[in-house]
This record gives structure tokens, sequence and C-alpha cells, in this order.
């Protein structure tokens, strides 16, 4: 047998807080506890892979599996977090994804900000960026800060994607978009976040020039 505790909205769309029943197997992965969970509660169906689950205590990962014997909490997204598209990626970035994750029906204004890669810094000429993000805190930053924004600005919604990698003059390094019911809002929202982004998140940038020579940006001697 395994125990499943359900708690808040996850409670509610169950209808239980706690049940019990027997798995197919001895064990199985954590994505084939979620059908599973849809198939017993339909109401949860459409919720249940938004939600993130426990066992004594700790979080488990997307490729975890959970066995006989366990009890298994299910936590639905806490209050005051996003659960907006926050990336960091070494391919091309799309306008309409960041736009689609913010976008919904109390949205009455959208901002957008794109960071495109440009030919000069500083008067000098520029072919090419080179960008590099912490593997773990480059993403979870951004979220922290996305998530602190809505904090600061009620209502608003806020989604972005950084690019890292190599990348060529034209090319987007950053999308990031806010939503909010006004626009005053949603521009302000949008401004904040990417201040802030840019002042906290470990992403780092190392500029190219034509000649071949090459420096970080920001990386000066003391």
């Amino acid at each position: 047998m395994i125990q499943v505790r359900y708690f808040a909205a996850a409670r509610e769309l169950a209808g239980t807080e706690h049940e019990e029943f027997a798995l197919p197997t001895a064990e199985v992965s954590l994505s084939a506890l979620t059908s599973l969970l849809a198939k017993r509660h339909p109401r949860l169906a459409g919720y249940v892979e938004h939600m993130r689950f426990a066992v004594d205590d700790t979080f488990l990962g997307d490729d975890a599996s959970v066995r006989e014997g366990d009890a298994v909490d299910v936590i639905p997204p806490v209050a005051g977090g996003s659960d907006s598209l926050v990336d960091v990626r070494d391919a091309p970035l799309s306008v309409d994804e960041v736009l689609a994750a913010v976008s919904h029906a109390g949205a009455g204004g959208v901002s957008l900000f794109v960071g495109v890669v440009r030919d000069h810094a500083d008067g000098k000429p520029v072919s090419r960026l080179d960008y590099e993000a912490h593997p773990t805190m480059g993403k979870s930053e951004m979220r922290r800060v996305l998530e602190q924004v809505e904090r600061d600005f009620p209502g608003s919604r806020l989604a972005a994607v950084h690019r890292v990698g190599q990348l060529a003059v034209g090319d987007l390094a950053i999308v990031l978009a806010a939503s909010a019911p006004h626009r005053a809002q949603a521009f302000d929202a949008c401004r904040a976040a990417i201040d802030r982004i840019k002042e906290t998140v470990p992403v780092w940038k190392k500029e190219w020039a034509p000649d071949g020579s090459a420096n970080w940006v920001n990386l000066e001697p003391s």
C-alpha cells in the first residue's frame, strides 16, 4: 500500500485529505504516479502536473520513483509562487512563447522586453557575444526575481527566458514579459524585473571584437 496526503487546492480537487491504495508494481516512476492520481481523481487531472511531490519532507525530482510503503505528499504551487515560464537555454528564443506564458483574460496590458545582441559596445565593434550561466543558480535566481516582482506588483504575471552560448549580432539574448490588469503596472513590473535580473542573476557576458580579442563585461582589475 501507498499513502497519499493532499494539501490545500490539491485536497479540494481530489475530494479527500488522505487515501491509501496499492501500486500496480512495487515501485513506479513519479510520472506514472502522476498519471495514476489523474485517473483516480478526474478533477485533479488538469492540475496535477503543476504540483510537487514529497516523501519524508523531501521534494522529489522528476526522475524519482515511489515505492510501496511510501507516504507521499501532493503539494500545489505555494501562495506567491510563480508557475510562469522561467528558463535558461542554449537554443533560439521565441517571443510568442513568452507572451503566451503571461497572457490571460484578466490582463489588460502586457509589456515586453527583448534584449538583442548589438554590433557595438562602448564605442567599439562587437562581432558576437558568449553568454554563460551558473548551471543551477541562473534559473533559480531568475525565478526568485520574478516571484518577488509579482509580490511587489499584485496582479502581475511574469515570464522570462535567457539564452546562453554563442550569440551572433541580431540574436535574442533575453525575452521577458509582464502582464497586469493595467498598462502602467505592466510597464513598471517589466522594468523592475529586467533591472533586477541584470543586477543579481549569475549570467556572464563575453564580448568578442572582429579582430578576435575578447573581454568579460564588467570584469576589471582592482
